[in-house]
């Protein structure tokens, strides 16, 4: 894994994250609910494309990993506040995500406590923000366009209880992690 900050991969998570702010104004300022939707979808499939790239070129960088999920979980937790705010979803589900988020957050605060980093990312979690990313512009489009909610609505909330479903698998998947590190950590101690 290189140190390298200047990489295609990296400035694709830098482009993903101004994207951020873009979707925000877009969304609750200027209620360009279309364009918001583009500005999500390709933050959402630029997700898979940047991690993709790196392995293709090589470019693989630990810059990169910390990028790559803050990204995702950026555009996760602006999208919930603004489509809660818009009420696109309810609290209840905005909730049960930032609960995850929550319980991710006290557990890293752990793993920093006894010299770990961030876990590496797991396939699982990648599913769900996949799942997610996926499923936002869908809701999105099922809210801003009332004729295509019955299909698009239904493909939405499906595509978000599963993501739903697989990031809190992920977050059990991380915690359990975390604690065998922390038990490994303490065995080492004592011995």
């Amino acid at each position: 894994m290189g140190d390298r900050v200047l990489t295609v991969p990296n400035l694709i998570s830098f482009v993903r994250l101004a994207g951020v702010p873009l979707f925000l104004y877009l969304f609750l300022v200027a209620r360009a609910d279309v364009v918001a939707v583009l500005v999500l979808a390709i933050g959402g499939t630029s997700d898979w494309v940047d991690g993709w790239i790196a392995r293709r070129l090589q470019q693989v960088s630990r810059l990169g990993e910390l990028l790559d999920p803050l990204a995702d979980r950026l555009y996760i937790l602006a999208t919930l506040l603004a489509f809660t705010a818009r009420e696109v979803v309810p609290w209840q589900f905005t909730a049960a995500l930032l609960a995850r988020e929550l319980l991710l957050l006290v557990s890293l605060g752990v793993l920093r406590r006894y010299g770990y980093g961030p876990p590496p990312v797991h396939y699982m979690g990648k599913t769900a923000t996949f799942l997610l990313l996926a499923a936002f512009p869908v809701l999105l489009l099922a809210d801003a366009a009332p004729g295509t909610a019955p299909v698009a609505g239904a493909i939405g909330w499906g595509l978000a209880w599963w993501g739903l479903v697989l990031y809190w698998v992920a977050g059990a998947m991380y915690v359990v992690q975390a604690g065998r590190l922390v038990r490994a950590r303490r065995a080492g101690a004592v011995a």
